[in-house]
């Protein structure tokens, strides 16, 4: 299993010399299996480039939405799998307590925000709930689980024969508590995180940043390293970057806290355009 990133960035895209070496681009996650299964984790704006680089021959892909803010979804609209007719786009997130899926979507696919309305798109497009998912997917199995982060979102849970990845890019396991809980079953997102080979976790903030941000739905350093113990993971990706973090605050500060908590496994600041293959442990 094979895991690309196309954008590491979290709220806003930027592009600059001070985020060369990290990235620009918001949300967008490949993940591909031996057997040449396709899954794009969210649509931020790296999936334009993804998009022009699919396999040769790919004939399905699926769209796994953590949640509908912009971040998120600014690609999808530049996504080029979505104008080829002889490919089958699926597109699973969050509904909300009052809209499908679907027309959450519209929202954002059609004018005044978009000029083409997603009824439009000549590909063949299918939209399923991702709410509360248990799924077989090409040779995947994939399950989500609702979690905190302020409107619907969830976290994803991709497993094969080659490994296990969590996906949990917005996310604020301890809110409304200083200290973190070890009882797994009053954290939040546990459920698809425990025992992954791979954990790709929010770290947008730092400590003293988290402070003054309670209850905006993301974690610092320290807590995605709390919650990776406390998962037993075999590896931890740093995700979601600040757009204030330059490439050089970012690395001094996950630096710091890594060396200080000193976590039993192994800690990969997720870098634009990198790879990472995962194995069962």
């Amino acid at each position: 299993m094979n895991v690309t990133f196309w954008g590491t960035r979290g709220s806003l895209a930027t592009p600059g010399r001070a985020t060369l070496r990290y990235g620009g681009n918001t949300s967008c996650v490949q993940i591909t299996g031996p057997q040449g299964t396709v899954l794009v984790l969210d649509a931020g704006t790296g999936i334009r480039e993804l998009g022009t680089s699919l396999p040769p021959g790919l004939k399905r892909v699926d769209v796994l939405l953590s949640h509908l803010h912009m971040d998120h979804i600014q690609g999808l609209g530049f996504f080029a799998a979505l104008y080829n007719p002889d490919m089958e786009v699926h597109i699973w997130g969050p509904a909300s307590v009052t809209l499908r899926l679907t027309a959450r979507l519209n929202r954002y696919l059609s004018p005044p925000f978009f000029p083409i309305h997603m009824r439009d798109l000549p590909c063949k497009l299918f939209v399923h709930d991702a709410s509360r998912m248990d799924e077989e997917i090409g040779e995947f199995r994939v399950k989500s689980v609702l979690v905190c982060h302020p409107g619907p979102t969830v976290g994803f849970r991709i497993e094969g024969a080659a490994g296990s990845v969590c996906y949990l890019p917005d996310h604020e396991p301890i809110l409304g508590t200083e200290r973190f809980v070890n009882d797994p079953a009053w954290v939040s997102g546990m459920v698809v995180a425990e025992d992954a080979d791979m954990l790709i976790h929010d770290s947008q903030y730092s400590d003293d940043e988290y402070r003054t941000r309670i209850g905006w739905g993301h974690s610092s350093m320290r807590q995605a390293i709390q919650f990776a113990n406390l998962a037993g993971i075999g590896s931890l990706v740093a995700f979601h970057h600040d757009p204030l973090h330059h490439d050089e605050l970012l690395e001094q500060m996950h630096r710091s806290v890594i060396a200080e908590l000193a976590p039993a496994y192994p800690v990969t600041v997720a870098s634009e355009g990198s790879s990472l293959n995962v194995l069962h442990r």
